[in-house]
């Protein structure tokens, strides 16, 4: 393990809470026999974070690496994440997210053992006593991967380490086409894996989130269950002919009317309901991208709580 390195990257927007995350990562238990650095792109219009970030890396005594990367394009700040790093290992991490002290440790154990390209944590998501119940109950805002007959297909990088050697990354980014609809991970993992990289998940790898009032209602989840459905969609299609595509819309609008039939069948339990709901919207947003809508607009609005997050 000597002489190995990580770039732990965090993309930013105007978010205080960014200084949570990076007393977290001071915080991080020691990984024997590893390098380790922080890379901060801001993602504002003006270097709005540069003075909290320089203060903290002296405070913690962190190396830290700032880049001003604006236009309110998320795939530009995780580009010039990429871009700034000279490390054999990156790990992303979300602005108001925090880290246990063994998430890297976790990381990097899971990417030894299985030689995995990519590396997922779990996201717990924390909510205010205000949220409402069935939310709570539900946890409908911690993320996990997608296990699709024993494997996991793509992933997201509000918690994960990328092994940057392996030929499936190399010289990999991220869509500036997405980087304002959102989905730009879906299909930066997606390609990943086309090109052989393999996903390993790490169940004890966790980062912690609290979630903003404004993320706590069901509209929220609606508008980010469809956008998810809509990358999905579009990924899928783009290499089908007509005919299939056709069938893919055909059984996208099957599994949606499944999911809100099951949602009256179950409209006694908040849970079971909006959680079969939310299921349908999301197929609904399949088929909306398989027929080539255009997918909403989730970054550079004017309140960084409106940004989506990274979900199964």
């Amino acid at each position: 393990m000597a002489g190995r390195s990580i770039d732990i990257c965090i993309c930013t927007f105007r978010r205080p809470e960014l200084a949570d995350t990076l007393r977290s990562v001071a915080a991080l238990d020691k990984l024997e026999g590893f390098d380790i650095g922080v890379v901060i792109a801001d993602n504002d219009d003006k270097p709005t974070a540069e003075p909290l970030v320089r203060k903290l890396a002296d405070e913690l005594k962190l190396r830290v690496t700032y880049r001003h990367a604006p236009a309110r394009n998320i795939s530009i700040a995780r580009n010039a994440c990429l871009d700034a790093s000279t490390a054999g290992f990156v790990a992303f991490i979300d602005d108001d997210e925090t880290a246990s002290p063994g998430w890297l440790i976790e990381l990097v154990a899971m990417a030894d053992a299985t030689g995995a390209a990519s590396v997922l944590g779990p996201v717990r998501a924390h909510y205010h006593p205000d949220a409402p119940a069935w939310m709570r109950k539900g946890d409908f805002h911690s993320t996990l991967p997608v296990w699709v007959r024993g494997e996991i297909r793509t992933g997201y990088t509000c918690n994960v380490l990328l092994k940057m050697s392996d030929a499936s990354l190399r010289n990999r980014r991220f869509s500036l086409a997405r980087g304002q609809t959102g989905g730009e991970d879906t299909e930066f993992f997606d390609n990943m894996v086309k090109a052989g990289g393999r996903i390993a998940f790490a169940p004890d790898a966790f980062v912690d989130e609290v979630v903003p009032r404004a993320r706590a209602g069901f509209d929220w989840l609606r508008r980010r269950r469809f956008r998810f459905g809509q990358t999905h969609g579009h990924l899928i299609g783009r290499d089908k002919g007509g005919i299939r595509r056709a069938g893919q819309v055909g059984l996208a609008s099957a599994k949606a009317a499944y999911c809100f039939g099951m949602a009256v069948l179950t409209a006694i339990s908040p849970v079971r309901r909006n959680r079969s709901t939310l299921r349908g919207i999301m197929h609904v947003g399949v088929v909306s991208g398989l027929v080539g809508v255009r997918e909403i607009r989730q970054y550079g609005l004017t309140s960084p709580e409106q940004g989506d997050k990274r979900a199964a």
